[in-house]
């Protein structure tokens, strides 16, 4: 009888384990889809994962959600990590400028965060206290986002300018652009001003920080990123019956009626009514069959936009706050990620007590992702000795780096024209990721985003009834 009821199943394969792929599958399998996740890696997680180096547990990168990330947060839920990760109970970021010789720099901390009270007088206490901009430059902020307020999102000429034309056009400068425009918008979108399309910052920082108090509170994960997205995943996966092949690469799909057919480098043939490629776009962009999508062709032209980290480990305690932005430096934005790598119970933790790991995320790094490490050991450690007085005298026991050339599409104006929808042109073949058009930047939501909107139009099609987004944050039932 189980194999008559498999057999009258539909079949789905999701080719990528990313957040996007996990997301589709357990969909398609809570719908009652038959469902294979092929991943080509030797983990889940995508983008945002774990490793070990010796004894130390590094995540590939600083990954950080905000309050109004709503569809990251249904899949924490639905994974059971919620106590995994910690969301602000208010927005508070340190903001730590340094300016003069390396010597006596000269050090000061202010902070951007946010009160109980309406939008937008939620920030105007912190920004009238704000020591990173004169108070001309306040008021220059206060016009540019009264103008972000009145944007329409939904305008396509705003992906045909740059944030940083707008800016000029709203009246901000170079001061204001780097104290709070560039602090936020480099890391959220992994370019700087005029580097980016109006349409994805506009999205950012009209949701982010202007459409309710508390849109902008930060999440960090409180354990290692590969606990989350792939134990838990995992665990998860398989619970609702997904049949997950992990260094199973997709070599080749093969689109035809009745069930199409994706052949891995094994040799495996998976057949299913449903493919969802859940790839990076290079990846995914290989597998399209000749006019899966309108303009397919530009996607050889749709270009990413590289992330570096650099990861040090000190003898001692330098940093006694979780993360901090920073001002007039190279550096972009520190996390301590001590407990989180298990240092105290690697043998370097151990020889000494009170060993601190920080982890440094910079992004739009084009022109520093392929420097050799020495380099990049030479130019970041002064820094953090001039932004951290206890740094500067302490022991370095560790330094590498993680890069990742491709960790975004590059959000460049003109760019959302090129980000495909969901669907494709070709019966049963669905496309998820967050290159794809979400409306958000290359993100964990948007990543999630999309994994429903492939899910939502895989059971449509099949004439299953789609769930509700109720849009607070829960798995949609």
């Amino acid at each position: 009888m189980t194999g008559r009821a498999d057999a009258a199943r539909p079949a789905a394969v999701v080719v990528g384990g990313g957040l996007a792929g996990i997301t589709a599958a357990l969909r398609l399998a809570e719908a009652g889809h038959k469902v294979t996740l092929a991943e080509g890696r030797p983990r889940l997680g995508g983008l945002a994962f774990s490793f070990q180096r010796g004894e130390l547990t590094v995540d590939n990168g600083q990954h950080v959600y905000l309050r109004c990330c709503t569809a990251y947060r249904g899949l924490l839920e639905r994974l059971g990590a919620t106590r995994l990760v910690h969301l602000q109970d208010r927005l508070d970021i340190p903001v730590l400028s340094v300016t003069g010789p390396g010597t006596a720099p000269v050090r000061t901390l202010g902070r951007l965060r946010r009160t109980g009270l309406p939008v937008p007088l939620h920030l105007a206490g912190s920004l009238a206290r704000y020591p990173h901009l004169s108070a001309a430059d306040r008021a220059r902020v206060v016009r540019g986002a009264l103008a972000l307020r009145s944007l329409d999102l939904a305008d396509p000429a705003l992906d045909r300018i740059s944030f940083g034309e707008w800016l000029r056009r709203n009246g901000q400068n170079a001061a204001t652009r780097a104290a709070l425009w560039d602090l936020v918008g480099v890391a959220t979108l992994n370019g700087r001003a005029d580097q980016v399309s109006m349409a994805l910052a506009g999205m950012v920082f009209k949701t982010g920080l202007l459409s309710e108090p508390g849109a902008s509170d930060i999440g960090i994960s409180a354990v290692p990123l590969g606990t989350i997205h792939h134990d838990r995943a995992l665990a998860e996966l398989e619970r609702a019956g997904v049949r997950v092949l992990l260094r199973a690469r997709a070599a080749e799909l093969k689109p035809a009626a009745p069930q199409h057919a994706v052949r891995l480098e094994s040799g495996e043939l998976l057949t299913a009514d449903t493919v969802v490629l859940a790839g990076a776009q290079d990846s995914a962009a290989a597998l399209l069959p000749p006019n899966a999508v309108p303009g397919q062709e530009r996607l050889a032209g749709f270009g990413t936009a590289p992330i570096l980290n650099v990861h040090v480990v000190y003898d001692r305690e330098v940093l006694r706050r979780p993360f901090f932005a920073a001002l007039g430096s190279p550096v972009q934005w520190v996390f301590d990620r001590t407990a989180h790598s298990g240092l105290a119970a690697t043998p370097l933790g151990r020889a000494h007590p009170g060993a601190q790991y920080l982890a440094l995320s910079q992004s739009a790094a084009q022109d520093e992702i392929d420097l050799p490490v020495a380099e990049l050991r030479g130019r970041y450690l002064p820094e953090l000795g001039r932004l951290l007085p206890a740094a500067a005298r302490a022991e370095v026991l560790d330094f590498f780096v993680t890069r990742e050339r491709t960790a975004t599409f590059d959000p460049a104006p003109g760019n959302a024209a090129l980000r495909p929808s969901a669907r494709t042109d070709v019966p049963g073949l669905l496309l998820a990721g967050s290159w794809t058009a979400t409306g958000w930047p290359a993100t964990m939501e948007g990543a999630v985003r999309s994994g429903h909107a492939a899910a939502d139009a895989a059971l449509a099609a099949a004439g299953t009834r789609v769930p509700v987004d109720r849009g607070d944050g829960r798995w949609p039932r």
